[in-house]
């Protein structure tokens, strides 16, 4: 319910304080609604000859003068800033709350980390179901580099949301490059991670404006690697006698042939597997990272590796289709794959995808929709971007090109 007054007034006076031989008196405002008045000090003072009593301002033409007179008009209107904020948040309307809103004691003080904790928080307990672990641990790094920025840009790992500008975003965004050493893709990850906290605090009106209004988020073209096909076969048919590295070349080509990233290869369950519509095995899961749907048949080279750790005690007890190790584990394993291939290419799990992408699909003229549907994205704009063509699939396009004009002469 709104309380709308019967009267208002502000006005600016001077106190005589005890002792005071020099005559500069302290200024105090007095703001009155309904008849009832609250004051406080502006923390100002003004000597007595130079005071106005009427008009409640300073006189003459000197600069000390002019800036007075400036803070106490500026200070007039954050008056009725807190008037009109009590109206439009439905508040109790009386000298004492627009003062306690001017001075910002009559709400509860929070802070960024508080909020960003407890977003955290939330993330965790809804970990596998709604978020998938690599978000929740994105957030965690964030909510740690938050913590180091403030404390070196306010010797406190802590900050008042209202504290919060376009100076401190420019100023993370400097701090995460420049003293953290992050590239620019991954200082705009965490950038919009922080984003996403400082929203929620705009949201609830505990920050009056958005402070990355003004900033631009930007992401700079990263190439994207992926085995040609002679690599893809060199590791294929490589013979490790050591047994780990051999399960693990076995899972990155078995991803190099679904598509799957790490996350959701080693989430995948032998149920998952059944058969589709043109009567062969297909896989039938929904990607961690996005939750969307992906279904395709399994290609002979997946299908393989699929058969030969069906009776893998791991596989047994667990109920997953394959023996994942751990994504730090399988990437070092795949360095030495790579190097006893002879493929100087910095080869990471991530790159199967990128392989399946380009060199096993699209290159061999999948059409860009089924790629897009099996790598479960939700528009072919991500796709393009995700596999780009490979220089073989480009020069047989040209070569039937040029062949297709030879046979009209």
């Amino acid at each position: 319910m709104i309380m709308l007054e019967k009267s208002f007034g502000l006005m600016f006076f001077m106190r005589k304080p005890k002792n005071s031989l020099n005559g500069s008196y302290p200024i105090y405002l007095r703001i009155t609604v309904d008849g009832k008045a609250s004051e406080l000090s502006t923390k100002r003072k003004c000597h007595t000859s130079s005071w106005n009593a009427k008009t409640g301002r300073s006189i003459g033409n000197k600069e000390t003068t002019k800036e007075l007179n400036h803070f106490l008009d500026a200070l007039s209107q954050q008056v009725y800033q807190a008037k009109r904020r009590l109206i439009e948040g439905d508040k109790e309307l009386t000298s004492d709350s627009i003062k306690r809103n001017l001075t910002g004691t009559d709400e509860e003080k929070r802070t960024i980390i508080e909020v960003f904790t407890k977003h955290n928080q939330q993330l965790k307990a809804l970990e596998g179901t709604e978020f998938a672990r690599n978000t929740v641990k994105r957030y965690a790094t964030t909510l740690e580099h938050t913590k180091s920025f403030l404390k070196w840009k306010y010797g406190t790992e802590n900050l008042d949301i209202k504290k919060l500008d376009h100076e401190t975003i420019a100023e993370f965004d400097f701090w995460l490059k420049g003293i953290q050493k992050c590239n620019h893709n991954s200082t705009m990850k965490y950038l919009s991670n922080f984003k996403k906290i400082v929203l929620i605090c705009v949201k609830n009106k505990w920050l009056l404006s958005d402070p990355f209004a003004n900033f631009k988020f930007t992401k700079k073209p990263v190439q994207r690697l992926a085995l040609t096909e002679h690599e893809l076969n060199a590791i294929a048919i490589k013979n490790f006698k050591n047994e780990r590295l051999q399960n693990v070349r076995d899972i990155f080509i078995f991803s190099c042939y679904t598509g799957l990233s790490y996350a959701d290869v080693q989430k995948l369950r032998s149920d998952e597997l059944n058969i589709g519509i043109d009567k062969n095995l297909w896989i039938f899961t929904n990607r961690q990272k996005t939750g969307t749907s992906t279904r395709m048949p399994l290609m002979p080279e997946a299908l393989a590796i699929v058969e030969k750790y069906k009776g893998h005690p791991k596989c047994i007890v667990s109920g997953l289709l394959l023996p994942v190790l751990s994504n730090q584990k399988m990437n070092s394993y795949l360095k030495e794959i790579a190097d006893s291939c002879g493929i100087e290419k910095p080869i990471t799990f991530h790159i199967a995808r990128h392989t399946f992408a380009t060199t096993v699909t699209l290159s061999h003229g999948v059409p860009i929709e089924t790629v897009s549907k099996i790598l479960g994205h939700s528009s072919i704009k991500q796709t393009q971007h995700y596999a780009k063509l490979t220089d073989n699939k480009v020069s047989d396009d040209i070569n039937q090109l040029i062949t297709k004009r030879s046979q009209r002469v």
